[in-house]
């Protein structure tokens, strides 16, 4: 099944082709032009980089959240149009089970962090083994010093490295940094990306999880910091 799949739901974008595992094209930028710039070129040079046409896709993929509010938008506008014409299949993959993806040929604890301010970050937290990915918990945001606590827990129980991936990785590391065996990942692999959205979306094609473009939804872990900022004026007012 060729999957096209996009991610604009931090500050990089990217689009790639895949194919039952593989990887047939992927473009990246990360670079200070709006996603709503960049990311239909991306998809572009990606699929003449496959030598494919757009007739030739059978499914879209897009990391749906959490992350950047107006990233995770223009992401689902763009799926929702590219998808909706043939109607194809669509995977709404969680970003932080997507990064997962980058370390999937490693045995580890992989700690996805995504930076959600106010001294919190949206997490979750898979075993990896023998290419096989475990949630331990759901998406969420969580306090850094609570998620430290628990990783606490975690390292002592498991033999294995815990790796700290993700956009978060900064604001989130210094609460870790003498955690035994945690450590933080890469550059090169830190970042959620396209390619690692069409291996997450395989699994969710092959499990008849695919929804339709109409159904194809952004996933907010809390509202939007203005809509907070009104709730509790509104709260203060009462």
């Amino acid at each position: 099944m060729k999957i096209l799949s996009l991610d604009c739901s931090a500050g990089p974008a990217s689009a790639a082709v895949t194919e039952d595992g593989k990887v047939l094209a992927y473009s990246f930028v990360n670079i200070k032009l709006t996603h709503s710039q960049t990311l239909l070129p991306m998809v572009e040079n990606a699929l003449k980089s496959a030598m494919l046409g757009f007739d030739d896709i059978e499914g879209i993929a897009v990391n749906c959240g959490p992350g950047s509010f107006t990233g995770i938008r223009i992401g689902i506008a763009a799926a929702k149009g590219l998808a909706a014409p043939k109607n194809l299949p669509c995977a709404a993959v969680s970003t932080l089970y997507s990064m997962a993806y980058n370390f999937v040929d490693t045995d580890c604890i992989l700690c996805a962090v995504m930076d959600a301010r106010c001294n919190q970050v949206y997490n979750a937290i898979f075993d990896i083994k023998g290419g096989k990915i475990t949630r331990f918990c759901e998406d969420r945001a969580i306090l850094c010093e609570d998620l430290a606590e628990e990783l606490k827990k975690v390292s002592q129980n498991t033999p294995k490295c815990v790796i700290i991936v993700g956009d978060g990785s900064e604001v989130f590391y210094p609460f870790a940094k003498d955690i035994k065996g945690v450590k933080k990942s890469g550059e090169n692999n830190r970042y959620q990306n396209a390619v690692s959205v069409g291996l997450a979306a395989t699994e969710i094609f092959h499990s008849g999880k695919a929804v339709s473009p109409e159904e194809l939804l952004p996933t907010y872990l809390r509202l939007p910091q203005a809509e907070r900022e009104l709730k509790k004026k509104n709260e203060v007012n009462v």
